[in-house]
């Protein structure tokens, strides 16, 4: 039995929770301590200071004795333990039952703690071969996985390469038909120019032929033609030039990405054939947590997935876009060649129609040169006509101015009268008749004068016509450029 107010010893018993400001318990078992005995609180004179309290609790009873808890009723607490001197009876603190107790007490919790301890050696035996053969199963397993990364990122990178050397193939390609579209379109220059240089030559033409033709007509669609085709190639060479930056800039994801996967496979390379006696290995305390990753297998995967994708839909379009312009090239070389060819035919016909109609009119002019010549014959028969009935005029207006002198009676009007003003008359209108056919040759002789000039007029059109059909304009059009030069080969 020991004295009131001594420390009682603690036994590993039960597990109990730490207050968060001790330290946590080294050992897969938490200790704690549990008094055993009963606790009489003291007077303030007969406390312990030099007691420790940090790991204990005390339990307070009242005592179980009715006498003394009667006689100490309504007293102060420091008169409630007399002194041993004042004592004048024997009073028994502990019973021999008390005494047992306690031994067999300290007995048991001694055995508990054995036990304790024993099953605590057994335990922490057993944790270190499982946490052993747990680290190295971990260690393979994260080798495993290492290795399983390492073959992705392999898998991934020869993916990448090979869209990478499609993907150059595929830039370098468009580039040659880039540059093919770019010498075809400045060979359009020339034939162009011819087209519109025709038509300036046409418009100096005279008179009546400035007609607005066939020729001109096809010359005009030529232009138009031309034009088309310089548009469209103009178009599709600038898809041509976006598409080259779409294509270079995948390229350019693709090889960041290529750069990365090269590295990474080279460090997760070194990580996987790194082991427990490798060189270079060494502690890193906080590393495990720093989280410096930005993504997870499926984003990582989906990312390389994307570049992929992207550059294969890139050079899809780029494929289709080099097709686009091959069909391209040859559509506007085909269309510009047979509307070259249905001028030529334009400016043949025509030339034909104005050789045959310089022919005619020169024929005409023949014709109406030889009427003039017998026009102007006919004029001086018709005024010799003229003068020849003069002395006939005379000689019957003599007669009848004769014969009014007659005296008397002799002015009769008999036959000879009457014949006479009848001839006089006749001769009268044999004069006006024939004046008015002079006048009528006159007339028709203006008119063959008129018509040869317009003839003369016209067949000098006809000539400057055929002139600059014939000879500037289709001189000219002999230096159009061939199919290979239109299509961008040379």
């Amino acid at each position: 039995m020991e004295l009131v107010g001594s420390p009682l010893t603690a036994t590993y018993a039960h597990p109990r929770s730490t207050p968060t400001k001790f330290l946590p318990a080294i050992s897969t078992m938490a200790s704690s301590y549990k008094n055993r005995f009963p606790y009489h609180p003291l007077p303030q004179s007969f406390s312990l200071p030099w007691i420790p309290s940090a790991y204990y609790k005390a339990a307070a009873i009242n005592p179980t004795l009715a006498p003394f808890s009667k006689s100490s009723q309504g007293l102060t607490p420091s008169k409630m333990l007399p002194s041993v001197s004042n004592r004048r009876t024997l009073f028994t603190r502990y019973t021999p039952d008390d005494w047992y107790r306690s031994n067999l007490t300290n007995y048991k919790e001694s055995e508990t703690s054995w036990h304790n301890a024993e099953r605590l050696r057994v335990d922490t035996s057993r944790m270190i071969q499982d946490k052993y053969q747990q680290t190295k199963k971990t260690q393979v397993e994260s080798t495993k996985n290492l290795g399983e990364r390492v073959n992705d990122i392999e898998f991934w990178r020869s993916e990448l390469c090979h869209e990478l050397d499609e993907m150059i193939g595929e830039t370098n390609a468009l580039t040659d038909v880039k540059k093919r579209l770019e010498r075809a379109l400045a060979k359009t220059e020339a034939p162009l120019q011819v087209a519109q240089e025709c038509l300036l030559h046409r418009e100096k033409r005279m008179g009546i032929d400035l007609v607005h033709d066939d020729v001109e007509k096809q010359l005009f669609t030529e232009v138009d033609v031309i034009r088309s085709c310089q548009e469209k190639m103009q178009q599709y060479l600038e898809k041509a030039k976006a598409q080259l930056v779409s294509n270079r800039a995948a390229q350019h994801e693709l090889e960041r990405d290529l750069a990365n996967k090269q590295a990474a496979h080279r460090i997760d390379d070194k990580c996987h054939h790194l082991r427990n006696t490798s060189d270079g290995i060494s502690y890193y305390r906080g590393v495990e947590q720093v989280d410096a990753t930005i993504s997870v297998p499926e984003s990582w995967a989906k990312f390389t997935d994307s570049n992929i994708l992207c550059s294969q839909s890139e050079r899809v379009a780029s494929a289709k876009l080099r097709d686009n312009i091959e069909n391209l090239l040859v559509v506007t070389a085909n269309k510009m060649w047979r509307q070259f060819n249905r001028v030529n035919i334009a400016f043949t016909n025509r030339i034909a129609e104005t050789a045959d109609a310089k022919s005619k009119i020169q024929t005409h002019l023949a014709k109406t040169l030889q009427e003039i010549f017998q026009i102007e014959m006919n004029i001086e028969d018709i005024r010799k006509a003229i003068r020849d009935k003069g002395p006939p005029l005379k000689v019957a207006q003599t007669r009848l101015d004769e014969r009014t002198r007659r005296p008397n009676v002799e002015l009769c009007r008999d036959t000879a009268q009457l014949r006479l003003v009848n001839e006089v008359y006749e001769i009268d209108e044999t004069i006006q008749s024939l004046h008015q056919r002079l006048r009528d040759a006159e007339g028709a002789l203006q008119m063959l004068v008129r018509a040869k000039s317009v003839l003369e007029h016209d067949l000098a059109i006809k000539a400057n016509s055929l002139f600059i059909d014939q000879e500037k304009c289709m001189g000219m059009r002999k230096t159009f450029p061939s199919t290979v030069r239109l299509v961008g080969y040379i």
